[in-house]
């Protein structure tokens, strides 16, 4: 992929044919000037989210929740959850409802999420699994890499998988689909 291609990913679009025509320099180019502008723009961000993740240490969960789910973007509380680490944003999205911890989970990694996941309430785990398999598959499988056995065995008891005759062999999600079935 690249630099262009890299830097474009972060918007979830597709990168427009007529920069892909453009020379290698001048992609080059481009690219470095995006990054400065979103730089200016989003400078202090980092500080705001490491802020906010300090100040609702100390504000219990009944009203933050609430807040947050009215206020706040899911992409700015995945940034957040982000800055205050594994066991505060589990904290969080045990108590988020279904749909907001679902949009504010396509904002962090899926290393990430395995953690949450792996330390979440199971009945919540399983909520959350069995929506996300109902509306995004294919991001189920990606996290699926990275959960350990107990919550991977949640996801075999939940995913309905299509026959392994229909499986590419170039599935970069092969291993965990194999693993899933031996569970099934």
């Amino acid at each position: 992929m690249s630099e262009l291609e890299k830097l474009l990913a972060w918007s979830e679009m597709p990168v427009p044919e007529v920069l892909h025509q453009l020379p290698h320099q001048e992609q080059q180019e481009v690219a470095a000037w995006a990054k400065t502008i979103v730089n200016n723009k989003t400078e202090g961000l980092d500080d705001l989210y490491n802020a906010i993740s300090m100040i609702v240490k100390y504000i219990p969960n009944f009203m933050v929740i609430p807040l947050m789910v009215e206020h706040i973007r899911p992409r700015i509380a995945a940034e957040v959850c982000i800055k205050m680490g594994i066991d505060q944003a589990t904290g969080y999205a045990n108590d988020l409802p279904l749909e907001y911890f679902s949009a504010v989970s396509k904002h962090l990694d899926a290393p990430m999420m395995a953690q949450i996941l792996e330390k979440m309430r199971k009945h919540t785990v399983e909520k959350f699994i069995d929506y996300e398999l109902k509306h995004h598959q294919t991001r189920v499988l990606d996290i699926a890499i990275h959960l350990d056995q107990r919550i991977l065995e949640i996801v075999a008891k939940l995913v309905t998988l299509p026959e392994q005759e229909n499986d590419p062999a170039n599935n970069p999600h092969r291993a965990v689909i194999d693993n899933i079935r031996a569970m099934q």
